[in-house]
């Protein structure tokens, strides 16, 4: 993964936050994900596909999930139930899409959303992707970014190397 791939998925936690949810993001330090085990109970997923492919995982803290569907849905939120999973995935999408216009260069598609709870589930990335995983502090707690997003080599460019 090229680190200036990530940026327009940076920009997108921010400004998701700050539009959305009248939330700062405060972005934490930037790392290679070194684990399948995810840090938070609540994880949205997308899969991107087109010139590049990857995946997205916005890994949550429960009190974040609730505070954002509950900012989204304009009532407060106690528990994580139906409602609360689908806003994380329409967060998910919403970050997704906006860093999708950024990287437009790459023909994205992006998938719909998964979500997966679960103190201590994992996910794993095609192997072939090296993700980076940012922290970030919200006015709501913590949440995790992690991104795996590699440039998908076409047939011909692959004949154009062979000639090489």
């Amino acid at each position: 993964m090229q680190a200036e791939h990530i940026n327009p998925f940076l920009r997108a936690v921010s400004n998701t936050f700050t539009t959305m949810f009248n939330c700062e993001a405060r972005r934490g330090a930037m790392t290679l994900v070194d684990s399948t085990v995810k840090s938070y109970p609540i994880s949205g997923v997308i899969g991107l596909s087109g010139k590049a492919a990857g995946t997205v995982v916005i890994n949550l803290s429960e009190e974040v999930a609730l505070k954002a569907a509950s900012a989204m849905l304009m009532m407060e939120m106690t528990e994580v139930d139906d409602d609360v999973i689908d806003a994380v995935g329409e967060m998910a999408n919403l970050i997704a899409g906006q860093a999708k216009a950024e990287l437009e260069e790459y023909d994205l598609s992006v998938s719909l959303p998964s979500v997966i709870t679960g103190k201590g589930h994992e996910l794993r990335f095609p192997s072939s992707a090296k993700p980076i995983a940012v922290d970030f502090d919200t006015d709501f707690g913590p949440l995790r970014l992690e991104v795996g997003l590699e440039t998908v080599q076409t047939p011909a460019n692959a004949c154009k190397r062979l000639e090489l």
